[in-house]
């Protein structure tokens, strides 16, 4: 059960469109490492997590990397709403307005739409802790990434405080696999099966 606060997580508020900017930005919401696969991802690994705690973790980063969706998709949305033909011609945003106007869709900077193949859900919880470990990692790559390339301070700023999420997420998910390899026999973490009190050595 989710309550929806009708406000973004941080602020968005760019005064200056800019076609270029959208579409680079739009990656955190359709690319691979974005936020539509951050939180598709940890909300459905939740279901197989043996211990309430991880459980817990991942539902609340989830439903965070929903609210951070949420900022990507409106900073591409105000970069583009008011946007002339003459802004949008000769420019890398071209090619998307062709496919979907100013209409805000999953994809990639590259233009690859957003696919189920960027994420991963194994059911082991290692497997699944140290995916979601360096997801965060890729994810943080790519605001630096982002942070390199845009010199508006309105869009700046919401940036940088996804990034300062990102690291966030990266510590509790690693208190997550230090609270799981404590809880499960130290000599022999390498593999979980969940259907088995214990780990097997394989």
């Amino acid at each position: 059960m989710w309550q929806y606060d009708k406000r973004l997580q941080y602020p968005i508020k760019i005064k200056n469109p800019n076609p270029k900017y959208a579409q680079i930005i739009i990656s955190q919401y359709g690319g691979p490492d974005g936020e539509l696969g951050a939180s598709m991802r940890y909300l459905t690994q939740r279901y197989s997590m043996p211990y309430n705690e991880v459980k817990g973790m991942l539902t609340d980063i989830g439903t965070e990397e929903l609210a951070h969706m949420e900022m990507v998709c409106a900073m591409v949305h105000q970069l583009t709403r008011n946007l002339s033909e003459d802004e949008i011609k000769g420019t890398p945003f071209a090619t998307y307005f062709v496919d979907h106007t100013v209409g805000v869709y999953p994809v990639a900077a590259s233009g690859t739409p957003w696919t189920a193949t960027y994420i991963q859900s194994k059911g082991d919880i290692l497997a699944d802790l140290h995916e979601d470990l360096a997801a965060e990692q890729k994810a943080r790559v790519t605001y630096d990434n982002l942070i390199r390339l845009i010199d508006d301070p309105d869009i700046l700023d919401p940036l940088k405080f996804l990034r300062e999420r990102e690291i966030v997420h990266y510590q509790r998910f690693g208190e997550a696999l230090r609270l799981t390899t404590d809880r499960l026999d130290s000599k022999n973490f390498y593999a979980f099966n969940p259907s088995f009190d214990k780990c097997k050595k394989q």
